[in-house]
C-alpha cells in the first residue's frame, strides 16, 4: 500500500508538513537556549536545534550539508560547548539577570529585525523552479580550496586562537604559577629592618 501524496484531512504535501515540524522544533529549541537558566540544558537544546536544521537540509535535498551539520555542529561544536561548561564548573547562570535594565532596547531591536524580515519575504518574488540545483561535495571542496583558500586558512588560525584563549580563561587560579614580584620597600619597612 502506498502512502498518499498529501496529508489526509489537511491536503498539504508531506514535505511541507515535515518542514513545518522541523522549523518549529528548531525555533522552539533555539528559544529555550536563550531563555534557559541552566547552561547544560541550554547546550542540549542547542544540539536539538542543530539537529532540526540538519533535517531541514536533508529535506531540501542536500545530503552533504545535512551530514556536515551533524558532524560539525552537533558532533563538534555542541560537544565542545558542553566540555567548556564542565571544565569551568559554572553550571547555573546568575540568580538575577544582568541586563534587566536594557530589555527595552533588545525588544525594539527584535521587533525591528522581525519587521525587516517580514518586509523582505513579502517583497521577494518567489518563482517555482523546475529543477533545484544542489551543489555536490566535490564542487564545494573545489570552490573552498581554490577560490577561498586564504579565508579557510585564516578561519583555522582564528579558531585555534579561540581555543587557546578559551583554555587560558578556563584555567583555575590553583593551576596558575605563583609569582613573587619584589616591590620596593616603604620608608616604614626600611626603618624596621
Amino acid at each position: 500500500m502506498e502512502a498518499p501524496e498529501t496529508v489526509p484531512f489537511i491536503g498539504w504535501h508531506w514535505d511541507d508538513l515535515v518542514f513545518l515540524l522541523l522549523a518549529g522544533v528548531m525555533l522552539g529549541s533555539a528559544l529555550l537556549v536563550v531563555l534557559g537558566r541552566d547552561i547544560i540544558r541550554s547546550a542540549l537544546w542547542l544540539i536539538l536545534s542543530f539537529g532540526a536544521l540538519a533535517g531541514i537540509y536533508g529535506l531540501l535535498g542536500s545530503a552533504f550539508l545535512a551530514i556536515s551539520q551533524v558532524l560539525v555542529y552537533v558532533g563538534a561544536i555542541a560537544v565542545l560547548i558542553l566540555f567548556a561548561v564542565m571544565i569551568t564548573q559554572t553550571k547555573r547562570g546568575p540568580a538575577r539577570r544582568v541586563c534587566n535594565r536594557r530589555w527595552g532596547a533588545g525588544a525594539l531591536a527584535a521587533i525591528g529585525l522581525l519587521v525587516l524580515m517580514t518586509v523582505s519575504v513579502l517583497l521577494t518574488e518567489w518563482s517555482a523552479a523546475d529543477e533545484v540545483q544542489v551543489a555536490e561535495a566535490r564542487d564545494i571542496a573545489l570552490t573552498l580550496y581554490d577560490d577561498y583558500l586564504f579565508a579557510f586558512l585564516a578561519l583555522g588560525v582564528l579558531l585555534l586562537a579561540a581555543v587557546i584563549g578559551g583554555l587560558y580563561l578556563a584555567r583555575r587560579d590553583d593551576d596558575m604559577p605563583e609569582t613573587n614580584i619584589a616591590r620596593p620597600a616603604t620608608p616604614d619597612e626600611e626603618e624596621a629592618a
